[in-house]
C-alpha cells in the first residue's frame, strides 16, 4: 500500500477557523440531537464524538446526545426531527437534504448543522460565507465531485463507450444529472442514469443497467446510497461492474475506484468544529458553510483483479493510495 498526499485549494469558507473564546459554562450539559441515515456507533460519528471529548465536551458528562437512525426509513425523518424539537436540544444535526428540509421545517429557533451535497444550490442556506437563518453546515461539491469522478471511470477503462449512474430520486437534481451527460457526450460516452427511491430497488438498478451494455457504474453523491453501499458494493462485484465511489473508505471496504474527501476527516475536522461554535452560542446563520479542500484519489488493485480490470499506469500514478 502506498500513499501521498495532495490538497486541493477551492472558494468558499476556509477549512479551519479559530474556535469561540468563551469556555463551556460550568455546570451545563449541552444536549445535541441527530437524525441520519447512520448508526451512532458508524466512524464518522464516532470520530466526532472523540473530537468534541477532545475539545471539552464529553459525551456522558457535560454533553447528552439523542442520535435518532431512520437508515433506509426516509418517510421518518420528519418525525424523527419534530422529536428533537419536543426534547428541546440545543443543536440538531441532520444528514442529506431531505433531513435538513425537514428539520428547518420543523424549527426556526433550534439550530441546525446539516451535512449534505450542495446546501447552497439547493435553497437550504442563502450563501456559503453568509448562511443565515438558524443553519450551516458542511457541502460537499456534489455536482463538481460527481464529474470528475465520472471523467475518472472513463479514464480508468479505456475504451468505454457507454457508463451508467446510480443516484437518489431525492438527493440528486435533474440539473446535475444533465450536466454527467452532456460531460460524457463531449467524451463521446454514453451516461445512463438510474434513479432508484428505496433500497429494493438498487439490485435492480445495477441489474438494468448492466443488461442495457454499460460497462462502468459511477455511484452518484448521496447518504442514502452510502448507507447502502454493501449492497452496491456486492451487486457490482457478483456483475463484474468496475464503479466508483463518493468516499475513499469505500474504495477501502471493497470498492474498485473512490475519489472524495474521506467521511471521518470531515466529521472530525469540520462538523466536531462547527458544533463547538453553536454550542459556545455563535449564531448559525454566521457560522460559514464548510467545503472539504483535501481529495484523495484510492484505487483497489485487488478487486481490480478480481473484475479483471487493468488499472491505466497513468492513473495509478495519481492515485494517493493503492490497495494491493
Amino acid at each position: 500500500m502506498r500513499r501521498r498526499e495532495f490538497i486541493v485549494l477551492l472558494g468558499g469558507a476556509a477549512a479551519a477557523w479559530p474556535l469561540a473564546a468563551s469556555a463551556q459554562e460550568a455546570g451545563r450539559t449541552y444536549r445535541l440531537g441527530g437524525v441520519s441515515s447512520l448508526p451512532r456507533n458508524a466512524p464518522p460519528f464516532v470520530a466526532m464524538v472523540d473530537e468534541l471529548r477532545r475539545l471539552g465536551f464529553i459525551d456522558g458528562q457535560n454533553l447528552t446526545i439523542e442520535w435518532h437512525n431512520y437508515g433506509p426509513r426516509i418517510d421518518l425523518i420528519p418525525e424523527l426531527a419534530a422529536e428533537l424539537v419536543k426534547a428541546h436540544v440545543d443543536v440538531i444535526y441532520v444528514g442529506g437534504d431531505v433531513a435538513i428540509r425537514a428539520a428547518q421545517h420543523a424549527t426556526a429557533t433550534i439550530p441546525i448543522l446539516g451535512v449534505t451535497e450542495d446546501m447552497v444550490g439547493s435553497g437550504q442556506v442563502n450563501s456559503l460565507a453568509r448562511p443565515g437563518g438558524n443553519t450551516t453546515g458542511v457541502s460537499f461539491l456534489a455536482t463538481e465531485l460527481n464529474g470528475k469522478r465520472q471523467e475518472i471511470l472513463i479514464e480508468a477503462v479505456p475504451g468505454i463507450r457507454r457508463i451508467a449512474a446510480l443516484a437518489h430520486s431525492k438527493e440528486t437534481g435533474s440539473l446535475q444529472l444533465q450536466a454527467l451527460q452532456d460531460a460524457g457526450r463531449g467524451r463521446d460516452v454514453e451516461v445512463s442514469i438510474y434513479r432508484v427511491a428505496n433500497a429494493e430497488e438498487i439490485t435492480a438498478a445495477i441489474d438494468a443497467a448492466k443488461a442495457s451494455g454499460a460497462a462502468a457504474l459511477n455511484v452518484l453523491s448521496s447518504p442514502f446510497l452510502y448507507v447502502n453501499r454493501q449492497l452496491i458494493l456486492e451487486r457490482a462485484a457478483a456483475l463484474r461492474l468496475p464503479a466508483i465511489y463518493q468516499w475513499p473508505e469505500e474504495a477501502e471496504e471493497g470498492g474498485l475506484i473512490a475519489y472524495g474527501p474521506s467521511i471521518v476527516q470531515i466529521f472530525r475536522e469540520l462538523v466536531a468544529q462547527q458544533l463547538v461554535k453553536l454550542f459556545r452560542g455563535v449564531k448559525p446563520g454566521d457560522i460559514p458553510i464548510e467545503q472539504p479542500t483535501k481529495f484523495e484519489l484510492v484505487i483497489n488493485l485487488k478487486t481490480a483483479h478480481a473484475l479483471g480490470i487493468t488499472v491505466p499506469p497513468t492513473l495509478l500514478a495519481r492515485a494517493d493510495e493503492v490497495i494491493e
